[in-house]
């Protein structure tokens, strides 16, 4: 999402773990127009621009060349730009009915509609909205605002309560709104044997979540070789044991 001032936005702001690069927010203008089009590079070759940018200019593209004409991907970003314009005139409903018209014209569209996902959260449909947080994810990955309004989306569904024990607590705020994960190892390095096991899973699966193998192989197998991952026979010790095998890691 390109950053943009806008007065519609979510009362949380917290990064999520992965540096997004440039991202636009809830008012940027990503319907591509003319000048998009006239990029002498294919838009694969142009990584300076994100891919929601580049996804109309492709299916213009594809319009043209398999006899579609212009005029589909100029009415499907006329579809999106009314849709944005609506919301931001707080005419939420519309704008969803403006995003759903330009899916209906070219359904390649929908995972990049965050827009859409944006218009659900604020009428309430809460399934749909992570559905459409969900497919955006999966086709940018980069872009972790879309996991931040997912996970909004959720917690308006399944509500997110207050874990009694700490060392999850702390799990939980790591992984939601990033920082330093040795910390969450270090401030429970004194505590109990649990609390010990725990804070190296998790500050192992946070590593893993940043495709750090090594240090998520450390502190994982850290949880497996403690007393209470190799005698407590908890679930979540054998969970942190299957974890080794599937990466062929060995507690030595």
């Amino acid at each position: 999402m390109a950053s943009t001032s806008m007065s519609v936005r979510s009362p949380a702001s917290f990064p999520f773990p992965t540096a997004a690069g440039t991202r636009g927010r809830v008012g940027s203008a990503q319907p591509v127009g003319p000048k998009l089009l006239s990029s002498p590079l294919p838009p694969a070759a142009t990584p300076a621009v994100p891919r929601r940018l580049l996804f109309p200019v492709a299916a213009g593209i594809w319009d043209f060349l398999s006899g579609g004409g212009a005029g589909g991907a100029a009415a499907v970003s006329l579809a999106v730009r009314r849709g944005m314009q609506l919301f931001r005139q707080g005419d939420v409903a519309g704008s969803v009915a403006e995003f759903d018209r330009a899916i209906e014209l070219d359904q390649r569209q929908k995972q990049y509609l965050w827009q859409r996902g944006l218009s659900l959260y604020y009428m309430d449909r809460f399934e749909e909205g992570a559905e459409q947080f969900r497919l955006d994810v999966a086709a940018n990955p980069n872009d972790t605002e879309e996991s931040l309004w997912c996970f909004l989306c959720e917690a308006q569904l399944y509500g997110v309560g207050l874990d009694s024990r700490s060392v999850m607590r702390e799990a939980y705020a790591l992984f939601k709104d990033g920082g330093d994960p040795e910390k969450l190892a270090s401030n429970f390095s004194s505590g109990s044997e649990g609390e010990i096991f725990y804070s190296s899973l998790y500050t192992g699966l946070y590593y893993e979540s940043q495709k750090d193998a090594e240090l998520a192989k450390s502190h994982i197998v850290a949880a497996c070789r403690s007393p209470y991952g190799s005698r407590s026979g908890d679930y979540m010790a054998s969970l942190a044991l299957v974890h080794c095998q599937c990466r062929n890691w060995t507690l030595e």
